[in-house]
């Protein structure tokens, strides 16, 4: 056995010890020194034998010391100037290979400091970050040296400028909140990055670079610095130390769990890092608002700092152009300053809020600071003046800025200090899979999208617009989830009581907390309505019109449901679910300001429709919409399409397929005579053509001819289907509608292969519910439930075993969740019995357990 795989051995048993001690991984950094300093160990008896005239040197987290199990190991050598058709490099890399160090290098020489100065600033980062090893010392100062005599102001100035502009890309990309769900704990706002940007900034400013030899990280010896220079008072550089060292050790854990280098926290890995940490399955998540509070302090820290860094760097603004906004405050520029030496009690701390949203101005880095000691102060003694609200209201009645300010209030503790209900809502984990956010981020995201709207220019802007006091529209965003932490089944119902309790210690009047609390009491009514019921029926709309005493209700809550809709995931918000909502809101409108119910709206819209064309009036058409009892049909297809219909009919063709694009999905629709079980016969042919649907509609005439639509998107791409897939997917669904297609044949087939995506795009278990809604013609049945490739069809395929006949459905995908609703009659056209109820909700579960 050669000296290279003895070694090679002895350093995996090293690092297995390592990495299995259980004692080492509770603290971050211990385990990373640990590692880090093994790895260093073990490159240096690897390369004992070789002569060096360079020097090799650790960079990025290795030259930290907070290397994670299989983070990169990246050395650098360093020449003074690299030697032509010399083989130490590589025989100093294939020994380290064979040792099992699986490095990464760079080779650099002293004339590299000049050129990558001019033409790439942002990889000069790796040249200042760097740890020796071995090899020629005197080398790698004399690189130091000229590393920092190379930084002149400007380009100082222009690097520092590049990483606030990395900044925003990263943050573009793994998300700019420090509470996204499923985090990348490097390169999400508040990971592992931004307080490495920090470092990096600092040591250009100040000249240095961090290299010591001790066994510490240098985010230690970095925040050491940091208080020495009194940028930070030792009791916030140890909760930046703790915050940074819990992500740290949530990275530990998610390379070891993953076996591989992994920087995505996703849900399943989130349950088993908080296993090993002692939680348990019932309470997991609470180690995730843990981790939630921890991003957040290092998210906050960064934008204090680089605020800092970008006034330090900006030209000063006179002392004579400030200007003075009571005895407390003063402004100079966009900058707010504290000019007494008053104490930051929550009263004064909104005063600075207020004035803050009213000028579209920031705290300077001493005031930002100030406040999130003050209030850290203030939750300890439990002393948060509930009755100091009078700005509180005046933040939420300003002109603009109402959402920026808040959103900031947030992030520094004020609104969970002065709102305790809020408070609870603070890195509360959501449990349903598509959301994005934790409840607060999400609640902030929601007035956010809400005032943006202002911006626009559509009937939600409008609406938005005419609003007179919008600060009972923004509590009623506040509050419309606030009750999510006591429970989720309910929470709408609950938070109605906790908004009236808030509203009246805030001193609002009687009428205006009713208003919220109806709005918060109904915030998911609407959702429901537009996207589960059949909006064409007038026990719906009648049913749904009475809830509102007036339209000033409906205006509101239309917008709170747009708003809540918009900050669930970019996924949820559709230009689909857009209209619907607004057709919802349009109809009801209508009904409220003419006074008349459902039946008379739909038998006016219908005749407004066909007075519209003149195709209309032709004899043939008209008998084929008068066939039809549905007024959807007529607002979905266009008089030409309509027309279209009645030929393919005319021409006696057993099945016409047609595709339409529109919307982001791909409109497919079947004519053709109705027959038993022909809805779960056209989703499983369109399910083995790789398509996902994500809305159905069933048209159906007295004569039986059914014309059935369908929103599909590729499953794989969630894009229109390609055009060249038509003949495949028209002929499939022709066969299907003739019975001649082996669908089940077909569908066993295929499944083998949609496991690997499956398990890429599904992510989720869950529960199935299934839930009976009475109705006076129908029995609707909504089915909850994670989604899964071909569901629809063992769905409806399972209703048609149980003799159940579908005459509406309505598909509602929410990212891999979905609720479909089915408007049904049992196989004698009558609705079903509730005696039959447990056994189709035993049935249907069973199925959909069966694909999960």
């Amino acid at each position: 056995m050669n000296e290279a795989l003895k070694l090679k051995e002895i350093f995996f048993a090293e690092r297995d010890l390592v990495f299995n001690d259980a004692d080492l991984l509770k603290d971050a950094f211990k385990f990373s020194i640990r590692w880090s300093v093994l790895v260093e160990e073990f490159i240096l008896r690897a390369l004992k034998d070789i002569k060096l005239d360079c020097a090799i040197a650790s960079v990025g987290s290795f030259a930290r010391r907070e290397l994670s199990p299989y983070s990169d190991i990246d050395i650098m050598f360093i020449y003074d100037k690299v030697p032509r058709n010399d083989d130490t490099i590589k025989q100093c890399v294939t020994i380290l290979w064979d040792t099992g160090i699986e490095v990464s290098h760079t080779v650099r020489d002293f004339s590299d400091i000049n050129k990558f100065l001019k033409e790439d600033l942002h990889a000069f980062t790796q040249f200042f970050e760097t740890r020796f090893i071995c090899g020629n010392d005197e080398v790698y100062k004399e690189w130091n040296k000229k590393v920092l005599s190379s930084l002149k102001q400007e380009t100082k100035k222009n690097l520092i400028n590049e990483y606030f502009v990395d900044i925003n890309l990263r943050y573009q990309k793994y998300g700019a909140s420090a509470k996204v769900l499923e985090p990348n704990v490097k390169y999400t706002a508040g990971g592992l990055r931004d307080l490495q940007v920090l470092q990096w900034i600092y040591s250009l400013k100040n000249d240095i670079i961090i290299d010591t030899q001790k066994e510490i990280t240098q985010t230690e010896v970095f925040l050491e610095l940091l208080k020495k220079d009194k940028i930070l008072i030792p009791k916030a550089a140890k909760r930046l130390l703790d915050s940074y060292k819990f992500i740290l050790n949530t990275r530990n854990h998610l390379h070891l769990i993953s076996g591989h280098k992994n920087d995505r926290l996703e849900f399943s890995d989130q349950e088993k890092i908080a296993l090993r940490h002692g939680y348990t399955e019932s309470n997991w998540k609470e180690y995730m608002r843990r981790y939630f509070d921890a991003s957040n302090v290092i998210k906050r820290f960064t934008i204090t700092m680089s605020k800092r860094f970008e006034d330090e760097m900006s030209k000063p603004i006179s002392d004579f152009l400030s200007i003075p906004l009571d005895e407390d405050f003063t402004m100079k520029g966009n900058i707010i300053y504290l000019a007494s030496d008053i104490e930051l009690t929550m009263s004064v701390i909104l005063r600075a809020f207020y004035y803050r949203g009213l000028h579209d101005a920031r705290f300077d880095d001493v005031l930002r600071s100030k406040i999130i000691e003050a209030v850290i102060d203030l939750e300890e003694s439990k002393d948060t003046e509930h009755q100091s609200s009078v700005f509180f209201r005046e933040i939420l009645r300003l002109p603009k800025n109402v959402s920026k300010t808040l959103n900031v209030m947030n992030e520094l503790g004020v609104l969970g200090a002065f709102l305790p209900e809020f408070g609870e809502l603070v890195n509360f984990f959501q449990p349903g899979v598509y959301h994005c956010y934790t409840a607060d981020e999400h609640t902030l995201i929601a007035l956010t999208n809400l005032e943006n709207l202002r911006h626009e220019s559509n009937t939600l802007s409008r609406l938005f617009l005419s609003v007179q006091n919008k600060d009972i529209l923004y509590l009623a965003v506040l509050f419309h989830d606030i009750a999510k932490p006591i429970t989720i089944s309910g929470h709408e119902i609950i938070g109605a009581e906790i908004a009236s309790s808030v509203m009246e210690r805030l001193g609002y009047s009687a009428e205006e907390i009713q208003k919220v609390q109806f709005l918060v009491r109904h915030h998911l009514t609407m959702e429901q309505v537009a996207f589960r019921r059949n909006l064409n029926d007038p026990t719906t709309l009648n049913i749904f019109s009475d809830l509102f005493p007036d339209t000033e209700l409906l205006d509101l809550l239309y917008l709170l449901t747009y708003a809540d809709l918009s900050a669930v995931s970019p996924v949820v918000w559709t230009q689909w679910k857009g209209e619907l909502l607004y057709e919802l809101y349009h109809k009801t409108k209508r009904m409220l300001e003419e006074r008349i119910t459902g039946e008379e709206l739909l038998a006016s819209s219908m005749l407004e429709i066909m007075e519209q064309s003149e195709v209309f009036s032709d004899m043939t058409v008209k008998e084929h919409i008068e066939s039809i009892d549905d007024l959807g049909y007529l607002q979905f297809y266009s008089a030409e399409e309509i027309n279209q219909h009645i030929e393919e009919i005319e021409k006696g063709s057993k099945a016409s397929v047609f595709f339409k694009e529109e919307a982001g999905y791909t409109s497919i629709t079947v004519i053709t005579r109705d027959s038993e079980a022909l809805l779960s016969r056209l989703c499983g042919a369109l399910s083995i053509n790789d398509l996902n649907i994500h809305d159905a509609k069933i048209f159906t005439r007295k004569d039986g001819i059914v014309i059935d639509n369908f929103n599909v998107t590729d499953f794989r791409t969630n894009e229109v289907v390609d055009k060249s897939r038509y003949d495949k997917i028209k002929s499939d669904l022709i066969l299907a509608a003739l019975n001649e297609l082996q669908i089940t044949k077909e569908f066993n087939r295929i499944k083998s292969k949609w496991w690997r995506i499956e398990n890429k795009l599904f992510k989720r278990k869950g529960k199935v519910k299934i839930v009976f809604e009475k109705h006076d013609r129908y029995t609707i049945i909504d089915v909850f439930s994670p989604d899964r490739l071909g569901l629809l069809y063992q769905i409806t395929r399972k209703m048609n075993e149980l003799g159940l006949s579908i005459y509406f459905a309505k598909i509602n995908t929410k990212a891999d969740d979905i609720v479909d609703s089915f408007y049904i009659l049992d196989r004698h056209k009558r609705k079903v019995s509730a005696n039959e109820y447990e056994l189709i909700i035993q049935q249907l579960t069973e199925t959909i357990e069966e694909m999960l």
